[in-house]
């Protein structure tokens, strides 16, 4: 067991309703523990799992008790499908945080996701979305919320607040969730915030286009500023990002209608590729006056969450196009899946991508077990 760990998986998942009420013949840390290990090695349905633990019978024998075999494909869709997804996510938090420490301060970034095929026609099942809060610095998901459509974010925002640890870190979120119950919820949880403002917030956006717009023009000579600018050059592509923060006072917004609103900031960001050239200018209001760093850090880490979470788990965990519907199969098949790219992604051992690093599990007992030990 990794020197980090306080606990044992058997530990962790000894809170953990069992939802079978009848004689049980597979223990549950058996059927959890066994699909984490399939998922991080490749298995992308029950199918896969179940084959892929007859194949690893003799390692999964060294620290499980085998003595009733290997559950079947129906047994471990059955059961995931009746866990309660809130006790499940707890579980498999209190193991990656466990192996993995959360930085203290660092960026927590909110966004939401559609499993697109997990609708299901035949029970009126509507596709599943899910409202994640992910670790930037440590590439950890601290928790999800799920439900059953994209507009429903805005309430499921403040539930994911509540079961995530987000005390003194600086939570982004883009334009949808950009709303004032939302980041009175951050400042009470002890955050601040850096939430983007789109036009579905016309009067706060206008004001504070408006005063980016008159400051420009006199290179912000009326104004205090904490800037910073990147430069990016590469496969025929050049990218320019400008960032601006400024304090805010009740003369560009009404700042009582924002809890501890403290700044407003803007982004520039210029590409030049084939001879043409686009800008994309974005805002936002923050709890916090950052410097100019800090503030691109915020905005530039918040899309980790769509190329180190979201993308990975479409690409290399083939999400999108899983058909798992079954119950609550959907939506704790997920967090198998998040629960396995924050592991994989941790393990430094092996310097390669995520694809290639689920393709080492599937080869190799001893690293499998580097990266479900986090060592």
């Amino acid at each position: 067991m990794s020197s980090r760990s306080p606990v044992s998986l058997q530990e962790c998942f000894a809170d953990l309703t069992d939802p079978r009420t009848r004689k049980v013949t597979y223990p549950l840390t058996n059927i959890v523990t066994i699909a984490l290990c399939a998922v991080m090695s490749g298995a992308d349905d029950f199918v896969a799992i179940a084959d892929w633990a007859e194949m690893k019978k003799e390692w999964l024998g060294k620290f499980l008790d085998l003595s009733s075999g290997i559950p079947s494909h129906d047994r471990f869709n059955a059961i995931l499908a009746s866990l309660n997804p809130a006790e499940f996510e707890k579980c498999l938090l209190t193991w990656i945080t466990a192996l993995h420490e959360i930085t203290d301060g660092q960026i927590i970034a909110i966004d939401g996701k559609t499993l697109r095929r997990s609708f299901d026609k035949a029970s009126s099942k509507a596709a599943i979305h899910m409202v994640s809060a992910w670790a930037t610095a440590n590439h950890v998901s601290l928790g999800q919320v799920v439900t059953d459509a994209k507009s429903n974010e805005i309430t499921a925002i403040p539930k994911l607040l509540e079961i995530v640890e987000v005390s003194g870190s600086l939570v982004t979120i883009d334009a949808q969730g950009c709303q004032q119950d939302i980041a009175q919820k951050i400042v009470d949880q002890g955050a601040d915030y850096c939430l983007a403002v789109k036009r579905n917030q016309p009067t706060l956006h206008d004001s504070i286009e408006d005063f980016f717009v008159a400051q420009q023009e006199s290179n912000f000579k009326r104004a205090k500023v904490h800037r910073h600018e990147t430069h990016e050059k590469g496969h025929g592509r050049e990218e320019s990002r400008s960032y601006y923060i400024c304090p805010v006072n009740d003369e560009i917004i009404t700042r009582d209608r924002w809890s501890n609103l403290r700044a407003i900031g803007m982004t520039i960001n210029i590409v030049k590729q084939g001879g043409n050239e686009t800008s994309e200018v974005r805002y936002y209001i923050l709890s916090k006056y950052l410097s100019g760093k800090r503030f691109a850090e915020a905005v530039r880490g918040h899309w980790g969450i769509e190329n180190s979470l979201h993308w990975q788990l479409d690409v290399t965990f083939g999400e999108d196009q899983s058909r798992i519907r079954k119950g609550h199969a959907d939506a704790n098949f997920s967090l198998l899946r998040r629960t396995s790219l924050s592991l994989l992604k941790n393990n430094k051992t092996a310097k390669v991508g995520v694809k290639n690093k689920r393709l080492k599990c599937g080869w190799g007992d001893d690293y499998r077990m580097e990266v479900l030990l986090g060592r």
